[in-house]
C-alpha cells in the first residue's frame, strides 16, 4: 500500500509536498484506479497526498471567453448533474454517465480519468472531440497543454512527477454546434469500452458542416482523431451518402488490437457502426439525454474543507458513534478493512476488492462509495453510514429497527445467500433519500454497481417496488 498519507490544507501545500517527496508521492482524489493498482501490486509503494476535500476545486464554471472549466476534483457525477455541461458539453456529460456505476462516479474525478491515460477511458474521447486543454502546476510554475498533446502512449502522459493537474478547459458548444458520445461495452454498466466515439459538428444556417471533430477510443495506443473522416464532412449536409463515407474513413483511422474484449477486426467494424449512429443522431437533431433525473446516490452537500489535524490517529463518526483508531497499521488499509477490523462493523462485505461488485457500499460524507476503493485515512474527520446504521437514512423513522427496504427484502424473498444484500440495501437506501418515488430506470441505475451472485435480481427489484409503496 502507501508509505505515508498526507491531508494538506491547501493546493499550494499539496504541490509543495509533491516537490518535497521528489517522485515518491502521488496525488489522490478519487483513487478508484490507484487503489486497484496498489491491491494488484502493479504500483510501487509511495506517499499519498489527499486533496479530495480541498475547497473550491470541484467547481464547473463558464468564463467570459466562452470556455468551460472543470476543477481537479470534479467527479463524473458532478458533470452528470451540471446544467452547464448539459448545455455546453453534452458529449462529456454522456461519457460521464456511462462510466462505472453511481458509487464509482461519486468518487472518480475527470482529472484522474485523464491522468490514468487508458485509451479506453470514456471522458478522454469526449474531451478530445471538445478540443480540451489541461493546466499543470508545480513549484516551478504553470503550463497549459492541449489534450491532443498530453498523451505519449498507453498510460503515458507528459506530466512530470511534481505536477498537479489543476484545470480542464474546453470551448463551450454554441447554438450552431452539436455533439454526441457513444460507447460499446460488453454490458450496460461497469463496462470498459470495446470502442467509443465522440463527434462534435459545427453547422451553418443551411445545414452544411463547417467544422467536424471525430475522436475514437480503445482503437489505438492513444485516443485517435479521424481527420480524413472530418474533412469528408466539411462543406456538406449530413446526407446518408456523406455519413456513410465519413464512417468508412473513420474506420481507417483506427489501429486496434486483439484482446479479451474484442478482436481488431471487430473493433474496426464497430468504429464504422458507432460513427454512423452518431452522425445519424446529429442529422436527426440529436436525442434527449438519458440522464435527466439520474440516480446519483448522493445525500446532501459534501464537506467543503479537510480536517484540521493529521490523519493519524483516525477520528471518524460511523453510524452516529465516534471512533478513534490509534494503531499505525490502520493508516495503511482500505476503508472497508477499517470498518470491519477496527470498528467491528462486519455487515459491509468484501467481494472483489476492485469496485466491481458493490458488496462494500457505504455512505461516506453523503455519497455512496465502494469502501474497498477508499483509503482508510480518508475516514479521518468524515461521517460514515454502514448497513448497521442504515435505518438513519429513512426520514420517517424506521420501525422494528429496520429500514423499509430491509423489510421489503425479507417480504419479497430478495435475500438468498445474503452476501451481496448489505450493498444492495445501502445503494437502495441512498436512492430513496434522493428519489422517494423512483422510476424503474432509477431503481435499476441505483443498483447497476451491485452484483448478486445468486442472480436474484427479479426479487430484488420487487423489493424496491414494495419499499416505495410503503407509507411508514
Amino acid at each position: 500500500m502507501w508509505q505515508e498519507y498526507f491531508i494538506p490544507r491547501s493546493l499550494d501545500q499539496a504541490i509543495a509536498l509533491l516537490a518535497e517527496h521528489a517522485g515518491r508521492a502521488r496525488i489522490i482524489a478519487g483513487g478508484t484506479d490507484l487503489l486497484v493498482e496498489f491491491d494488484r501490486n502493479v504500483r510501487p509503494s509511495c506517499a499519498l497526498i489527499d486533496i479530495s476535500r480541498l475547497p473550491g476545486l470541484d467547481r464547473i464554471t463558464l468564463d467570459d471567453r466562452g470556455w468551460l472549466h472543470l476543477g481537479p476534483l470534479v467527479t463524473h457525477n458532478d458533470v452528470v448533474s451540471s446544467a452547464l455541461c448539459a448545455t455546453h458539453a453534452r458529449p462529456l456529460r454522456q461519457a460521464c454517465w456511462q462510466v462505472g456505476a453511481p458509487q464509482i462516479r461519486n468518487r472518480g474525478t475527470i482529472a484522474g480519468n485523464l491522468i490514468t491515460a487508458s485509451p479506453a477511458n470514456d471522458t478522454i474521447t469526449a474531451l478530445m472531440a471538445l478540443d480540451a486543454v489541461v493546466t499543470l502546476r508545480s513549484m516551478r510554475g504553470q503550463r497549459q497543454v492541449a489534450l491532443a498533446d498530453f498523451y505519449t502512449g498507453v498510460r503515458k502522459t507528459v506530466m512530470q512527477d511534481d505536477e498537479v493537474l489543476v484545470d480542464i478547459a474546453c470551448r463551450a458548444l454554441g447554438q450552431q454546434q452539436a455533439g454526441v458520445f457513444l460507447k460499446l461495452g460488453l454490458r450496460r454498466a461497469q463496462a470498459i469500452s470495446v470502442v467509443n466515439c465522440a463527434v462534435v459538428l459545427t453547422m451553418d444556417e443551411e445545414g452544411r458542416t463547417t467544422d467536424a471533430r471525430i475522436a475514437l477510443g480503445a482503437v489505438a495506443p492513444t485516443i485517435r482523431r479521424a481527420h480524413q473522416a472530418e474533412q469528408a464532412l466539411i462543406g456538406h449536409r449530413l446526407s446518408q451518402a456523406v455519413i456513410a463515407e465519413a464512417a468508412a474513413l473513420a474506420a481507417q483511422a483506427a489501429q486496434p488490437i486483439d484482446d479479451i474484449r474484442g478482436s481488431a477486426n471487430y473493433r474496426r467494424e464497430m468504429v464504422t457502426t458507432l460513427v454512423l449512429r452518431a452522425l445519424r443522431q446529429l442529422a436527426a437533431g440529436g436525442v434527449a439525454d438519458e440522464a435527466q433525473a439520474p440516480a446519483m446516490l448522493r445525500i446532501g452537500a459534501a464537506p467543503s474543507s479537510p480536517p484540521d489535524s493529521p490523519p493519524m490517529p483516525i477520528r471518524t463518526t460511523v453510524n452516529g458513534r465516534e471512533y478513534t483508531i490509534t494503531h499505525a497499521e490502520a493508516g495503511h488499509k482500505t476503508l472497508l478493512r477499517l470498518l470491519r477490523e477496527d470498528c467491528g462493523l462486519i455487515g459491509t462485505k468484501e467481494g472483489c476488492s476492485e469496485g466491481e461488485c458493490g458488496a462494500c457500499t457505504v455512505i461516506l460524507d453523503g455519497r455512496a462509495v465502494m469502501s474497498c476503493l477508499v483509503p482508510a485515512p480518508r475516514a479521518h474527520g468524515a461521517t460514515i453510514i454502514t448497513i448497521e446504521g442504515v435505518k438513519a437514512l429513512w426520514p420517517k423513522g424506521a420501525q422494528d429497527n429496520l429500514h423499509p427496504l430491509q423489510r421489503a427484502f425479507i417480504e419479497a424473498g430478495a435475500v438468498q445467500c445474503g452476501y451481496c444484500t448489505p450493498g444492495f440495501i445501502m445503494s437502495g437506501a441512498a436512492l430513496l433519500c434522493e428519489h422517494p418515488q423512483p422510476s424503474e430506470a432509477q431503481i435499476r441505475e441505483s443498483i447497476s454497481g451491485n452484483l448478486c451472485r445468486c442472480t436474484g435480481y427479479y426479487s430484488i427489484l420487487n423489493a424496491f417496488r414494495r419499499a416505495t409503496e410503503r407509507d411508514d
